[in-house]
């Protein structure tokens, strides 16, 4: 199991939408929006780092309002 936060940055107004939306897909634990040089936080889950990927790529890029991610996979130190 993989865990990561996706930083969102979104267009000016659509925060609240972006993470209300995010929060409908499956892998996704909790998304919020948040204040700051990001406007969502996301926490994710996938099997692999390929089902990341995927679940970043094709579901949560795709929401309308989103113009960029940064993914951050959690390591275990």
């Amino acid at each position: 199991m993989v865990e990561a936060y996706v930083l969102i940055q979104t267009e000016v107004g659509k925060a609240a939408q972006v993470a209300m939306a995010v929060n409908k897909i499956d892998g996704v634990k909790a998304a919020q929006a948040v204040t700051g040089p990001y406007d969502a936080i996301v926490h994710a889950v996938a099997e692999d780092v390929d089902a990341l990927g995927k679940l970043v790529v094709a579901k949560i890029q795709a929401i309308e309002g989103i113009t960029r991610t940064l993914t951050c996979p959690v390591v275990k130190l």
